[in-house]
């Protein structure tokens, strides 16, 4: 079978551009040739190695440029190969270092690659650095001495410590030492017409504590924003403490009356067990009479005698409970 020489052409282009692809994958000959234009020195041989390395010369080569054309003579191709395989972001810090070259800002390189790694932005801590960025903080809660609530916002310009990005706490510790110190001195002014009057005064005894020691940023101001009045929390406190003791005195009285009600019925009981008693006694009188008359110690008259007594007994008891005026009432009538 003959093979026409169009299919044959065709095959080698194809292998041609296999070939020439792969080749210019693993040496990228025209980041050494923007190389070589921007005056860094790299072979293509280093560019090769990097590809078997694992290392997008895509990355480092145009770092290698920005480096270069900024003047940092000590950033080497060594430098940035070792920080991207320990898992930095060559850009970031290559950016970072060029703004603060511009700015006269003393950052070396390690420095630099040091708070990358930490992982902190070191961009945007440079950026920070030139141009201070401002923070609000969440409305503040404090009460005066006089008991009346005040709600403050502030707002806090900080610029980031460069020396101090590795180790250093971030922005919410800033938030929560302003607020501290907000609370500390709305507590301690004696009225709340003292600090609306005066709204500077936080400002200025939040700034004499030193809040940003051990942080990342230096505070440069700190501005109140906005302050409301709140509640009266004084008062709060104060009915909140009355209807306390009004419940605990309302407990009490119900305790007392509870055992004076245990008490009464308690005597009635009592009074209930002696009137027992009583009937009992009682009705061992004619059991004792009886037996009298059997043995002869009384008489049939002295028997008749006792009785006659007893209905006397309760005549006079029932004339003394009528009402003499039904009495005389009642003969008036009979006349």
């Amino acid at each position: 079978m003959i093979i026409s020489s169009p299919m044959v052409i065709a095959v080698v282009a194809l292998g041609a551009i296999v070939l020439l692809s792969i080749f210019f994958h693993f040496v990228p000959f025209f980041l050494w040739l923007s190389a070589k234009v921007s005056g860094v020195k790299i072979s293509l041989i280093q560019l090769f190695l990097m590809r078997i390395r694992n290392v997008p010369p895509g990355i480092i080569v145009p770092s290698l440029i920005e480096a270069h054309k900024a003047g940092l003579r000590t950033v080497t191709r060594d430098n940035l190969e070792a920080h991207y395989m320990t898992g930095g972001h060559v850009q970031r810090v290559v950016h970072a270092l060029v703004s603060a070259s511009k700015a006269n800002i003393d950052l070396s390189f390690e420095k630099a690659t040091a708070i990358d790694l930490a992982g902190r932005d070191v961009f945007e801590a440079v950026q920070t650095s030139v141009n201070p960025k401002v923070i609000d903080t969440p409305p503040v809660a404090a009460v005066a001495k006089n008991g009346i609530q005040l709600i403050a916002k502030a707002r806090v310009t900080v610029r980031a410590n460069i020396h101090q990005l590795v180790g250093g706490a971030g922005e919410d510790t800033i938030l929560a030492r302003v607020g501290e110190g907000i609370v500390s001195s709305i507590g301690s002014a004696e009225t709340h017409e003292q600090v609306l009057e005066n709204p500077d005064s936080i400002s200025k005894l939040v700034l004499s504590k030193g809040l940003d020691a051990g942080t990342a940023y230096e505070i440069l101001s700190i501005d109140i924003a906005d302050i409301d009045v709140g509640k009266n929390i004084g008062a709060t406190l104060q009915m909140d403490q009355a209807n306390a003791d009004k419940n605990i005195a309302q407990a009490k009285a119900e305790e007392r009356r509870a055992m004076a009600v245990a008490t009464e019925q308690e005597m009635m009981a009592k009074a209930q067990q002696a009137r027992a008693e009583v009937i009992q006694a009682e009705a061992e009188v004619p059991k004792a009479l009886a037996q009298a008359l059997r043995d002869g110690n009384m008489g049939f008259m002295d028997y008749y005698k006792l009785e006659n007594l007893k209905g006397d007994t309760a005549m006079r008891d029932t004339i003394a409970k009528l009402d003499p005026t039904a009495i005389l009432g009642g003969k008036k009538e009979g006349k």
